[in-house]
C-alpha cells in the first residue's frame, strides 16, 4: 500500500489556501446575503413555503438546505416550510419524459408554489435552462426569487430578484462555499425566528 500522507497534506494545505481566498472574497456580497435572509424570514413569518432547486451538486444542497429547515440547523425549534424540488423521483421523471427535463422544477412550481413563496435556486454555472424556467414560473405565481451562483451571475442570475455570488476559481470551491452560505442563512433564520415577537 502507498503512503499517500504527504500528498493528502499537499492537497489540503492548496484548499484551505483556495477557501481563505474565496471567503475573504464573498465578505463582498454580505449586503446581498443578508437581503436573501431578509426574503427567507418574510416568507416563513407570513406563514409561506421556501421551495430550493438545483442540478447535481446542487441538487444535494438545495436538500440540505431544506433539511436544515424542516428539521433544525442548531437550535430546537420547530419545522419551517421548506421543500426541495429536487426529491420526487416519479413528478422528476414524468416531467422529463412527458415534457422535458427542462421542465421539471417549472411544474412544480405551477403546481405547489404560491404567492409570497421564495425560491432558492443554486447554480455554479448561472445557465441552467430549469431554473430559469422555474424563475420564469415564479414570475408569474408572484414568487420572488433567489440565485446562489458561481463567479458570475448567468441567465439565472440575472432573472432573480437576489443574486448571491460566489466568488471561487471552480465548481468544487464553489459549491463548497454554497454550503456556507446555506449555512448562514439557516443559522440567521434560527436566531430570528427563535426572538420572541
Amino acid at each position: 500500500m502507498v503512503d499517500r500522507t504527504a500528498e493528502v497534506c499537499g492537497l489540503l494545505a492548496e484548499h484551505r489556501e483556495t477557501l481563505a481566498e474565496s471567503i475573504l472574497a464573498l465578505e463582498s456580497q454580505s449586503g446581498v446575503l443578508a437581503t436573501a435572509v431578509e426574503l427567507a424570514l418574510q416568507t416563513l413569518k407570513s406563514g409561506n413555503t421556501i421551495l430550493l432547486a438545483g442540478n447535481g451538486g446542487s441538487a444535494a444542497e438545495a436538500q440540505h438546505f431544506a433539511a436544515e429547515l424542516v428539521g433544525r440547523f442548531r437550535r430546537e425549534r420547530p419545522a419551517y416550510a421548506a421543500l426541495a424540488l429536487t426529491t420526487d423521483t416519479s413528478i422528476l421523471t414524468a416531467v422529463g419524459n412527458d415534457y422535458s427535463f427542462d421542465d421539471v422544477f417549472a411544474r412544480q412550481v405551477e403546481g405547489l408554489g404560491r404567492p409570497g413563496d421564495l425560491l432558492i435556486a443554486f447554480t455554479t454555472s448561472g445557465e441552467s435552462e430549469n431554473l430559469l424556467r422555474a424563475a420564469a414560473a415564479c414570475r408569474i405565481k408572484d414568487i420572488k426569487v433567489v440565485a446562489v451562483t458561481g463567479n458570475r451571475p448567468g441567465r439565472v442570475g440575472a432573472a432573480s430578484d437576489v443574486n448571491v455570488l460566489v466568488p471561487a476559481p471552480d465548481t468544487a470551491t464553489v459549491q463548497e462555499l454554497h454550503i456556507l452560505v446555506t449555512h448562514i442563512m439557516c443559522d440567521l433564520i434560527e436566531r430570528e425566528m427563535a426572538r420572541p415577537s
